[in-house]
Formats: C-alpha cells, sequence, structure tokens
C-alpha cells in the first residue's frame, strides 16, 4: 500500500510481507545452487565512496544525500571530527567492490559472486512514481560477479539462462533481450576501447545463446554496456517493464584497483558483472500480481499455491464452540505449528503456510463464493463428521496441474488432518 507520508516507499500488510519473503526465500535457495555468497552491506556510505565510483558525478541528482556528524577527514580538505554528507545507497556494486577489495584473491578463486539484498533508495522525481513499478525505496535480487576476462562469456551465459529458469517456473511470457550500449550523454567513464570489448563480450554471449535480441543505441549504465530483459506490462500503460539486467563492468574495478594473482604471483584486473533475475523485486510483485490475480471471472489464475498468502481457508459449519476448537486445531497443524509449549528451537526449513479461518455462522456456499473471488487455492470444511473422524473436506480451486488428494486420487474427498498437511508440503517443495 502507499501512503502520502512515504511518498515512492511501499508498505506491505502481512499479506504482502509473505510473498515479497517468498520471493527472497525462492532466490536464496536458487543463489545457493549457483554459487553465490550472500552479504550484507550498509545502506549510507560517506560522500568521498560515490565520488570514487562515479556516482556522484554521473547519479547524485538521483541519489538522497545526508549529512553525518563526527566525520573521520576522508572528505577533500576536510578535518577529522568534521561532519561529512553521505549518500544513501541507490545500488550495491561500490560496497561489493569494497568486500571484494578486502583480501588478497587467487585466480583459481574467481569467480567470486555475492548476492545482497539490502534495500536501495533512488530519488525519483514524484511524476514519475507509479505504483510497485517505479518507487524510492526498494530491493534488488542484486549480484556482482568478480571473474577473469577468459569467464565472461560463460558466466553471462549462465545468467541468461538462470533468467530464463526462473520466469518459467513462474509461467511468464517470452521475454525481450535487449542490448544497450555506450551512453551518448557524455556520462560514460572509461576508455572507448573498454566500452568496445565490454560490447563485443555481450554481443558474442547474445549470439551463443541463441535468443533473440535487439539493439539499444546509447542507453547503457554509465560504467558498462548492458542486457536488459523487458516483459510485457499488462496493465492500462502497455509498456514493457524492465526485470532481469546483465551488465558488464571494467571501470568499477579499475576505479576500486581491485586485483586478483595468476600462477605467478602477477596482479591483474578483474571483470566485474552486475546481475539481478527479478530486478527490482517489487516491481516483480507488479508483474506476476497482473497476470496471476484471481479474478472473479476465473480467467485467470492466483498466485501459485507456495507463493499466495491465500493458499488454505478453513470453513466451520457451524459455529458451535467444539466446532469452532476443532477448526482452530486443525488450523496450527495445516499452518505447521507444534500443539503445546514450544520446548526447543523450530527447524529452519519448517515450512509456515497461512492459514485463513472462516467461522461466521453463516451459510457454507456464502463462504465459498467469497473464498472463490479472493483466490484461494483450498477450502477446508470442519463439521461434526470432520471432528469424529480427525480429517478435513477439501475444496479445491484454481488447480490445473493433477494432484492426487487422498490415497484414491479423489478431488475434494475427506483427508487426515496431516495427509493434508503433507499433501500442502508437496505441493510447495514442487513450486506448484
Amino acid at each position: 500500500m502507499a501512503d502520502p507520508w512515504t511518498s515512492g516507499s511501499p508498505l506491505f500488510n502481512a499479506d504482502g510481507a509473505y510473498v515479497f519473503n517468498r520471493l527472497v526465500e525462492f532466490l536464496r535457495a536458487q543463489h545457493a545452487e549457483q554459487g553465490y555468497s550472500e552479504v550484507v552491506t550498509p545502506t549510507i556510505y560517506k560522500k568521498s565512496l560515490w565520488e570514487r565510483s562515479g556516482h556522484w558525478e554521473n547519479y547524485a541528482q538521483d541519489m538522497f544525500s545526508v549529512v553525518g556528524r563526527g566525520a573521520t577527514g576522508t572528505t577533500k580538505d576536510g578535518e577529522v571530527g568534521e561532519d561529512e554528507e553521505f549518500g544513501l545507497k541507490p545500488m550495491n556494486c561500490p560496497g561489493h567492490c569494497v568486500l571484494f577489495s578486502n583480501r588478497t584473491w587467487s585466480h583459481r578463486e574467481l569467480p567470486v559472486r555475492y548476492a545482497d539484498f539490502s534495500p536501495l533508495h533512488r530519488n525519483e522525481n514524484s511524476g514519475s512514481l507509479r505504483g510497485l513499478t517505479r518507487v524510492r525505496r526498494f530491493h534488488q535480487d542484486d549480484g556482482h560477479i568478480f571473474c577473469t576476462p577468459e569467464q565472461i562469456k560463460d558466466e553471462i551465459l549462465k545468467e541468461l539462462s538462470f533468467v530464463r529458469m526462473v520466469y518459467q517456473t513462474f509461467d511468464l511470457p517470452p521475454f525481450n533481450l535487449v542490448l544497450s550500449t555506450k551512453p551518448t550523454d557524455g556520462s560514460a567513464i572509461g576508455e572507448d576501447s573498454q566500452w568496445s570489448t565490454a560490447e563485443s563480450h555481450l554481443k558474442q554471449a547474445l549470439e551463443d545463446s541463441g535468443l533473440p535480441w535487439k539493439l539499444n543505441p546509447g542507453d547503457g549504465a554509465f560504467y558498462g554496456p548492458k542486457i536488459d530483459i523487458q516483459i510485457p506490462d499488462n496493465t492500462r500503460y502497455g509498456e514493457p517493464l524492465q526485470a532481469a539486467t546483465i551488465q558488464l563492468d571494467f571501470q568499477l574495478p579499475q576505479r576500486f584497483e581491485l586485483s586478483y594473482k595468476d600462477a605467478d604471483q602477477k596482479s591483474h584486473r578483474p571483470v566485474m558483472i552486475h546481475r539481478a533475475a527479478f530486478g527490482s523485486i517489487e516491481r516483480f510483485m507488479h508483474i506476476l500480481m497482473t497476470r496471476t490475480h484471481g479474478a472473479p471471472d476465473y480467467k485467470t489464475k492466483p498466485l501459485p499455491f507456495w507463493l499466495t498468502p491465500r493458499p488454505i481457508i478453513i470453513f466451520t459449519l457451524n459455529d458451535k464452540p467444539e466446532i469452532v476448537n476443532y477448526a482452530f486445531k486443525v488450523h496450527d497443524i495445516l499452518h505447521g505449528r507444534t500443539p503445546g509449549p514450544s520446548t526447543s528451537p523450530q527447524p529452519l526449513n519448517t515450512l509456515r503456510l497461512p492459514i485463513t479461518l472462516d467461522t461466521r455462522g453463516i451459510s457454507l456456499s456464502a463462504k465459498i463464493g467469497e473464498a472463490r473471488l479472493k483466490g484461494f487455492h483450498f477450502g477446508a470444511v470442519v463439521g461434526h463428521n470432520e471432528l469424529d473422524e480427525g480429517t478435513v473436506a477439501l475444496k479445491v480451486w484454481h488447480r490445473t496441474e493433477k494432484v492426487s488428494y487422498n490415497e484414491k486420487g479423489a478431488p475434494g474427498a475427506s483427508l487426515k488432518v496431516d495427509q493434508a498437511r503433507r499433501m500442502f508440503e508437496a505441493l510447495c517443495e514442487n513450486w506448484m
């Protein structure tokens, strides 16, 4: 949700936070498989760092600046204790360069891959703010790869393959690949020869990928050319939305004097690849919600079961105390909560499902009608029969894949509560 107090910085209620966190969990699982190490970096850095990276010269108007008390004198011609200007980070790359520079690397250890979900801030014009697609505070599935020049092609092809796998998981439409080259507005830093080399690497990787792409001259980042992945927007605006990005950078490693040692202990400059599969997580949520919203006409699907904040709703057949109490017990089991007081920590991989309870004293048909419009995947009905047998009667909606709901494979039949829990766990494990 948006609020005048937080212009351009969205607030997420419990449902939105659940979707956001599940997307981050999804990416963390993939990053570990891809060889990324997750890092945590500051939100605020001294102006002097942004001057070194080139952001203060080329990006300052899109940054939030603040004044800190008692800086350590790194301001030019400043003194120890003098206040210094700081900038909220609009991107993570300088911080990752600082991390990489903190130790000596061997060529055998490259590529080094960092992932970071820290919040970013960009001082967008108020007129350009739009829902979740253009905001001032957001999160990226930000990653940076430090590699040798010989590793560039393989790393870019891996990232293109990774993006394709991620988008197929979410059943997104075919995306457009756009190669943006050296800016023509004078903001580009570095030598022309470095830009030509970087652009050649990206072009070759795109050709080798076998995917269609088009050229977008002059729209690269100030530090390097980039491949942008664009997805059609389902809203009335209709403009393609940039999601993933892959950028090749020879400039920041040079500005931060990064190096690694070869087999003869000679120092060499690494190459830096900036990448994000979702891009902005907030914008990716917009893309998903405009394509998979539980609309009343049932022509669109809700979010996948593993991602939706509305996977299951429990209905009571009446509001008698014993039925309501049983509904709460079913709620705890399906949610993944241990009965009774906790005597030991829960495993980190415990799946917590957001279960909704409807114990109102209205007709079951009215409850079901409302739940279907809200996009729930399953309804679990409990009455006296279910109480006596320790079961739930499942109502199934919005399911297109084949799933066995009990031993006989009959959807809508009764299931033991622990069996229902195991079935829901299986749906999540298979990204369904």
